[in-house]
């Protein structure tokens, strides 16, 4: 495997960890992560680049190395984190984006905000997630101010051959080899509940439990679509032939396409043999896709 090395970036509200890989003086290629998901994960595309990089791969706030809040988490926050990692670590030059689900819905929504900054980006099942309605905005308040009265927790697994056999059960795509490697970086050890809801101390996500409590706001599909149509850089959407997300789009026919006719230059590729995590699943291909369109 090819090494990585951290470094910390302080920003006023919190401390993000960076990962980096390659030669720092070659061409700068940010990899962003996507939910519930640490930098580390890069690991198994980086070893199938075939070109000279210098990778920049944050842990967003309350993700793997970076600094836990141990409060709600907001979308708009992940913006302006990403914003002071490109300034520091690309000042000059357009920004080479590709991010994984969260990573690459927050690529896309950067690319709309700063057009002038992008040079190209890819979005790796990062579409935007499912559409709301005004009517479901009490709910999801109620259901926000009970989470503040009972914060959620994750579960806590016995050890981290467990954890490794929860990912292997969830993604018939994962080797065995990856999925340990993953225990490593994707867990920790801490407190969490076991399926009882019992306390107990052990290996648990690898995340702020905060991330898994519900926005107060709804996800307000007009508002991206009218930044996405901001967007004057090449964009390439990547989907997992079998990914739930695609699944997930069948059922809201249209959606796919109006989502997509909103980007002036964008290119559609698909992986198969790929879940939604398919730079786990198929990482020699993604790496193909990043280096044809990056190169």
């Amino acid at each position: 495997m090819r090494p990585s090395r951290s470094e910390f970036l302080d920003l006023p509200s919190v401390r993000l960890h960076i990962r980096r890989w390659g030669d720092p003086d070659a061409p700068t290629l940010f990899l962003l992560h996507g939910w519930m998901d640490v930098s580390a994960s890069w690991q198994f595309v980086v070893d199938e680049l075939l070109r000279d990089w210098n990778i920049v791969a944050p842990d967003w706030r309350g993700f793997g190395p970076s600094q836990w809040l141990n409060r709600p988490y907001f979308f708009a926050e992940h913006l302006g984190d990403l914003e002071a990692i490109v300034d520091r670590y690309a000042p000059d030059g357009q920004l080479r984006l590709a991010g994984h689900s969260m990573g690459g819905i927050l690529a896309c929504l950067y690319a709309g905000l700063r057009p002038e900054r992008v040079e190209r980006l890819i979005s790796l099942e990062g579409f935007g997630i499912a559409p709301t309605t005004p009517d479901m905005a009490p709910e999801r308040y109620r259901q926000w101010l009970g989470e503040l009265q009972n914060p959620p927790r994750l579960h806590a697994y016995p050890d981290r051959t467990a954890f490794a056999r929860r990912l292997l059960k969830s993604d018939p795509y994962l080797t065995a080899e990856r999925a340990d490697f993953l225990s490593r970086h994707l867990a920790r050890i801490g407190d969490g509940t076991t399926r009882a809801g019992e306390q107990r101390h052990g290996i648990i996500w690898n995340g702020d439990p905060w991330h898994k409590a519900m926005s107060p706001y709804l996800f307000r599909l007009e508002e991206s679509m009218a930044i996405w149509r901001q967007v004057v850089c090449p964009v390439l959407w990547v989907a997992g032939r079998q990914s739930w997300i695609v699944r997930d789009f069948a059922a809201r026919p249209g959606d796919w396409e109006a989502r997509r006719a909103c980007f002036a230059d964008v290119r559609e590729e698909w992986i198969e043999q790929a879940d939604h995590m398919l730079h786990h699943d198929q990482p020699a291909a993604v790496a193909n896709l990043i280096e044809n369109w990056f190169a």
